[in-house]
């Protein structure tokens, strides 16, 4: 009796989704439904023997490289204390403002997130660093919590950014056209939470209360303290644009130059750069663990003909191309609830890229669309993984606090989504000018 493919592919979704509740690691999950599903329609042996060879062949592929090697620049940089110094300059330049203090912590995540590519590691290092801070100025914890986690998701928009590494990788986009594609709806972000802290400063002042005022030269003089950090940044994209290096190169590069900082300036010790390899390693091979298992995954849909399906079924519908584009973007607000991003951008881009394609979207301003989509998941309840480790650092702050101070600035991002939807020339400006 033949296999139905079709009910195969969705009973493969289902184990999937029910392994991830069983609190599962994504990337086993997606591994195990693969496996599992590619043994039922083409046999255990050929199942097991890509079992064998998906593993191997991801670890050793010289792309993915450029992963650890950014992983590992963010590491060091923290561990520099180049957050703490762009901080202590956004709470010099803002601080006295109402809400000051919170505009300079998102000052600093966009600082750091320029020099790190990761949101968890900047929403992480930032509670270390401007959390103590706000809460010291008699900031509504949840509120200073939720300032942090919406600042720490600009680190997958800003370049470097792993997840534009991956979506490059995967759709064959110029990573350097998609770095570039990222500065202004970066800077974007920036403002519009910068504005909505404004906001939220007037309707409730006693939530953000203001900072002491600083001096002209207490100004100047925290900007001599970053130059470390903006050095690293034009060293490596402008390496990237120059022609210096490919961007892999430039992984590579700035992990060096991040190193060569900290021990010229005194801040990394051998104990502290064990540390950071070591931190580093166990950062990439999660990563690792979860390419695998969406390559697993893909394979098993591969063999369902589901893929293929499914782009069939959205060019066609009657709903027009932004129509579909806004039911992508529905799907990865559902799938943002339960799953981390990378293992979205992973799952979903090889299914939702030939669609885009088909209907005539720019590959890297869609790059930049699926990025600010995934960005709203990590705040959004109930998994939100910048608000799970902000509560992990943070543990008398409770997540339903953390969430409600999230909440102004998912209604900020929901609006800069549609912003850039509309108007494509905002993310496409800086990759033109390299053409």
């Amino acid at each position: 009796m033949p296999v139905d493919r079709d009910l195969v592919a969705v009973l493969g979704f289902v184990l999937m989704f029910a392994l991830m509740l069983a609190r599962v690691p994504i990337g086993v999950a997606m591994g195990i439904a693969g496996v599992v599903g590619y043994g039922v329609l083409g046999g255990w042996g050929p199942a097991l023997a890509l079992l064998g060879k998906v593993p191997l062949s991801t670890v050793t592929d010289y792309k993915l490289a450029v992963i650890p090697m950014f992983v590992l620049m963010g590491s060091f940089a923290a561990a520099a204390g180049m957050s703490r110094e762009l901080f202590r300059a956004g709470d010099a330049w803002f601080g006295h403002w109402r809400g000051g203090l919170a505009m300079g912590a998102i000052a600093a995540c966009g600082g750091f997130a320029a020099i790190n590519g990761s949101s968890v590691a900047t929403a992480a290092t930032m509670s270390k660093v401007a959390l103590p801070e706000m809460r010291r100025a008699s900031y509504d914890p949840g509120l200073a919590a939720g300032v942090i986690a919406a600042g720490g998701t600009l680190g997958i928009m800003i370049p470097p950014s792993v997840i534009f590494v991956l979506y490059g990788i995967m759709t064959e986009t110029d990573i350097g056209r998609l770095f570039a594609a990222g500065v202004l709806p970066g800077l974007l972000g920036i403002l519009m939470y910068a504005i909505t802290v404004q906001l939220v400063a007037r309707l409730d002042p006693g939530a953000m209360p203001r900072g002491r005022v600083h001096s002209w030269r207490e100004r100047f003089a925290s900007l001599r303290n970053i130059w470390d950090t903006v050095l690293l940044f034009l060293f490596v994209l402008g390496g990237i644009y120059g022609g210096w290096f490919l961007v892999d190169e430039a992984a590579a590069m700035g992990a060096i130059g991040a190193l060569i900082l900290g021990v010229v300036r005194g801040r990394l010790s051998r104990t502290a750069i064990l540390h950071c390899l070591v931190d580093s390693l166990r950062v990439s091979a999660a990563i690792m663990v979860i390419v695998i298992g969406a390559y697993l995954f893909g394979y098993f849909l591969t063999i369902t003909q589901a893929t293929q399906k499914i782009v069939d079924f959205m060019v066609h519908l009657p709903i027009g191309a932004y129509g579909v584009l806004a039911l992508i973007l529905v799907g990865y607000f559902v799938l943002g609830a339960v799953m981390d991003e990378l293992a979205m951008i992973l799952l979903t881009v090889p299914i939702v890229f030939p669609v885009i394609t088909q209907l005539g979207f720019d590959p890297v301003w869609f790059g930049v669309i699926v990025v600010m989509a995934v960005t709203l998941g990590l705040i959004c309840p109930p998994v939100g993984m910048n608000v799970f480790v902000i509560n992990s650092i943070a543990r008398d702050i409770s997540l339903v606090r953390i969430y409600r101070g999230t909440m102004p600035f998912i209604v900020s991002d929901l609006v800069r989504l549609a912003i850039l939807a509309a108007f494509p020339a905002i993310s496409l400006l800086l990759p033109r000018l390299l053409d």
